[in-house]
C-alpha cells in the first residue's frame, strides 16, 4: 500500500515551478519537455544546448526525490526524441542527451534551495546584488521569496550575511564537498534499494518503517560542545594526598 502523505509530496514536487530558468532556444525545448517529463513522473531541472559534435541538447533531469538512474535516462530519451520531432523547437540537426543532476548539481526550484540549506554554493545573478553578481558561501535556507547565504568570499567592508531574491539568480550550484558527496551516496543507495524492492529482488521494507521526506537535508548536525570539569587536576592530587595524611576529615570535606 502506497503512502498517500507521501504521494501528495511528489505531486507537489512535479509541479513545482522552476525559479530558474533559460531564455531563447532553450526555452522554446523547455515548454516541449516539461510537461513530457512531468507526466511521466520526472523534473526538468535544466536544458543546455553547446555546439558539441555539431549541436548537443543536453536535457537534466530527476525524480521528484532528487534520484536518476540510467534506466530513467533511457525511458525519457525513448519517450522524448519523438515529441521533439515533431515540435522542431530546434532549427538545425542536434544530438539529445539526457542526464542526472550530478552532485553538484544547479539549484533551480525553492525546494532545492530548502532541501541543500547548510551546503557550499555559487551563485550568479542576473540582477546585481550590491554592485556585485557572484557569490559564493554556505547556504541559510529560504526565506519567504529569498535565499539566506553566508559568504565566505567577502572583502574588507563587506557584509558576510546576504539575501538574495530567488527570481533575480541566473545560475545557482553545489560546490563538490566531502558532506556534499556522502549526502549523494545515501540518496543514490536508497534508490537502488526503492528499485530492488518495486522488482521483488529485495523484500519491501515494513509496515511501520518511514520514507524519507524528499524535502529534508540531511546535512549532519553539529553537536553541542558540552566541556566537563576535569577531574584530575593538581587540585585534585593535593587534595587526596592530605586526606592520606589525614589533614582532611572525610566526613567534612578541605
Amino acid at each position: 500500500m502506497t503512502d498517500p502523505t507521501t504521494d501528495a509530496v511528489e505531486t507537489d514536487l512535479l509541479a513545482e515551478p522552476r525559479l530558474v530558468v533559460e531564455p531563447g532556444m532553450a526555452a522554446r525545448v523547455s515548454a516541449v519537455a516539461g510537461p513530457v517529463l512531468q507526466g511521466m513522473g520526472y523534473r526538468l531541472v535544466r536544458i543546455k544546448i553547446s555546439g558539441e559534435s555539431g549541436c548537443t541538447v543536453q536535457i537534466m533531469a530527476e525524480r521528484p526525490d532528487g534520484s536518476m538512474q540510467i534506466e530513467d535516462c533511457e525511458a525519457i530519451s525513448k519517450a522524448l526524441s519523438p515529441v521533439l520531432d515533431v515540435a522542431d523547437p530546434i532549427d538545425r540537426a542536434y544530438r539529445l542527451e539526457i542526464s542526472s543532476p550530478g552532485i553538484d548539481r544547479p539549484l533551480v526550484r525553492r525546494s532545492d534551495f530548502e532541501r541543500y540549506a547548510g551546503y557550499l554554493v555559487k551563485i550568479e545573478m542576473a540582477v546585481a546584488h550590491e554592485g556585485r553578481k557572484r557569490f559564493r558561501g554556505t547556504l541559510g535556507g529560504v526565506e519567504g521569496d529569498a535565499v539566506r547565504l553566508h559568504r565566505d568570499d567577502t572583502r574588507d567592508g563587506e557584509a558576510a550575511d546576504l539575501v538574495l531574491v530567488m527570481e533575480d539568480i541566473a545560475e545557482a550550484r553545489l560546490v563538490l564537498t566531502d558532506e556534499l558527496i556522502a549526502e549523494s551516496m545515501r540518496r543514490g543507495k536508497a534508490a537502488e534499494r526503492e528499485l530492488r524492492q518495486s522488482l521483488g529482488i529485495e523484500p519491501p521494507p515494513p509496515p511501520h518503517a518511514k520514507k524519507s521526506d524528499p524535502l529534508k537535508s540531511n546535512k549532519p548536525k553539529l553537536k553541542p560542545n558540552k566541556k566537563t570539569a576535569p577531574k584530575n587536576t593538581k587540585e585534585h592530587r593535593l587534595a587526596a594526598a592530605r586526606l592520606r595524611r589525614g589533614e582532611i576529615d572525610p566526613t567534612r570535606g578541605d
